[in-house]
């Protein structure tokens, strides 16, 4: 059931779908938090598909799925456009890319460019922008997710917690869901 009144399920073509996440597949590199941006800006920014508070309920609940975010993420707003089949078209979109990518790369290019420099710098380079790419999708979502003092507070306390404690992820969405509760609870009361 959506959560948002603009999320109700929506009649866009199997065919956009399926070519959308093939360019978001096909065009991110990093995986994960690195796509996210990417996936934002076509599904809510530009094609307007799910409204931004949805997307962020898309990934609360897919960060506590098994398997890959992206993947999780695009079923996800695949199911929301036309259920079931929406939910398969968006996931071979965002997954075929990099099966045909990896598959080029082990069989054909990566024996021979393996001790290259060259590559060596690319890779060295691609990966400060993947953190730029997460920090990007982070702030992002902070300025939909955080509103007022107290969200933005409870975020850098879990911050640092996660931060100098080191401790699993799980704890620190499950630390942030009960000081959520904690905090609506003493708001409605």
């Amino acid at each position: 059931m959506p959560t948002h009144e603009s999320d109700t399920l929506k009649t866009e073509s199997l065919w956009s779908i399926l070519l959308t996440f093939l360019k978001v597949g096909a065009f991110t590199f990093g995986g994960g938090y690195a796509i996210l941006p990417v996936i934002q800006q076509e599904v809510v920014e530009r094609r307007k598909w799910v409204s931004p508070a949805c997307f962020s309920d898309i990934l609360i609940i897919t960060q506590g799925m098994p398997g890959q975010l992206a993947l999780n993420s695009a079923i996800q707003i695949g199911i929301r456009l036309r259920g079931t089949v929406g939910g398969l078209v968006a996931a071979l979109g965002v997954t075929t890319p990099s099966v045909v990518i990896l598959l080029a790369i082990a069989a054909f290019f990566y024996p021979l460019f393996r001790d290259n420099i060259y590559v060596q710098a690319v890779f060295y380079g691609l990966r400060p922008a993947i953190v730029a790419l997460i920090a990007t999708a982070a702030i992002k979502m902070g300025r939909d997710i955080l509103h007022g003092w107290i969200g933005i507070i409870l975020c850098a306390v879990l911050l640092a917690i996660a931060i100098i404690t080191r401790i699993h992820p799980i704890v620190v969405l499950l630390a942030g869901g009960l000081a959520g509760l904690a905090v609506c609870r003493r708001q409605y009361n």
